[in-house]
């Protein structure tokens, strides 16, 4: 293999693709990147079994070939290069990579790629085509509900549920849920997939470089594809929590509130919940008033006012203060939130002002 290629063409695939890199291996092959020379292209892998991410970037190729060669290591280097200078990777030895510019040269030793784990591509399936301003938009208000290290596997995952020309995406950690519809430009047949959020955290940055973004959902697997990049990864086994069931179906009362006021409210009270399970009280008033407040602690108490417009009676309930930090954060583009209660022993509702076809609903703690 020999290659000439420029560092910020080389620095990008490498960057790209070791997002699927893991720290913690039992295989040392895993901790590298597959790099190929073939045709007019270098072709960049890298997997951890779980996730895989390829990408190809156009080079003089001089001679094909293939090697593994340690990602962090390559990477860190090529960081080091002057910056569109034209770089030469070539095979020595059989197993070790030789990177040489104008200014320096090295060798790094590598793995037969024979050792490589094959990655295997979502050829067929349903296909979504999203912008990729609406994907991100997706991923910001739904993908924070769900729990990535959860001991129900299941919780860790984002439901994507779509007929016709309907999409729902939805996440939850069992104590608060987020679900958006989405409007289809194309009807599809029924998808009822569950990915893996890290996948879906990873597809965000993928969006980032491109105006849309390409889904394909087969039997057990899940593609995003952005220009010339792929993320591939092994949908979720077992069946998604019926949410539609927790969704309170009437409220009593329905509040606007100046997101900002409220999220500057709910920071100071956090200060004194942390030493009380991040237990919050709010008081909606019919005289147009939020009182945000907390129990008295071992350090203190807080007690702040918002001013509200309700609609229907006075209400009262107990939250996390860190859940609705979390969709107020989520929430950064939007000036006002509307929040809709049952009562105390009923989920909080958070809508947004225009938008009917979001929703995020906190559980209550005990008042």
């Amino acid at each position: 293999m020999k290659v000439i290629i420029t560092q910020s063409d080389l620095l990008e695939g490498l960057k790209t693709v070791s997002r699927a890199v893991s720290g913690q291996n039992t295989l040392p092959v895993l901790g590298n990147i597959l790099i190929r020379a073939e045709g007019k292209k270098v072709f960049f892998s890298a997997t951890n079994l779980e996730i895989s991410i390829a990408t190809s970037i156009e080079a003089n190729i001089q001679n094909e070939g293939t090697i593994t060669i340690p990602a962090k290591i390559l990477t860190a280097y090529t960081s080091l290069l002057e910056k569109d200078q034209d770089i030469e990777l070539k095979l020595v030895d059989g197993l070790a990579l030789s990177i040489k510019s104008k200014s320096s040269k090295t060798k790094i030793k590598g793995i037969s790629a024979e050792e490589f784990p094959s990655i295997t591509r979502v050829e067929s399936g349903e296909k979504l085509v999203l912008s990729s301003k609406d994907f991100r938009s997706i991923v910001q208000e739904i993908a924070f509900s769900a729990q990535e290290n959860a001991s129900r596997p299941i919780l860790s995952g984002v439901l994507f549920k779509a007929h016709k020309k309907q999409l729902n995406i939805v996440a939850t950690d069992s104590y608060r849920l987020s679900e958006k519809i989405i409007t289809l430009d194309t009807e599809v047949d029924n998808i009822l997939s569950i990915v893996p959020v890290r996948a879906i955290f990873e597809a965000d940055r993928l969006a980032a470089t491109g105006e849309n973004i390409t889904i394909t959902i087969s039997e057990n697997q899940v593609s995003f594809g952005v220009g010339g990049t792929e993320l591939v990864s092994r949908l979720i086994e077992g069946e998604f929590p019926d949410y539609q069931q927790i969704i309170p179906k009437a409220h009593k009362t329905t509040i606007f509130v100046d997101r900002k006021k409220l999220a500057l409210a709910v920071r100071r009270v956090s200060i004194f919940a942390k030493e009380n399970n991040h237990h919050m009280k709010l008081e909606f008033l019919n005289d147009g008033t939020l009182t945000v407040s907390t129990d008295q602690t071992e350090i203190g108490e807080g007690r702040t006012t918002v001013p509200i417009k309700i609609e229907g009676d006075t209400n009262i309930i107990a939250l996390n203060t860190d859940y609705v930090q979390d969709i107020l954060s989520a929430l950064s583009g939007e000036e006002q939130v509307r929040i809709e209660l049952e009562g105390k022993l009923n989920p909080a509702v958070f809508k947004l002002e225009k938008d009917e076809n979001f929703l995020h609903l906190i559980m209550p703690q005990k008042i």
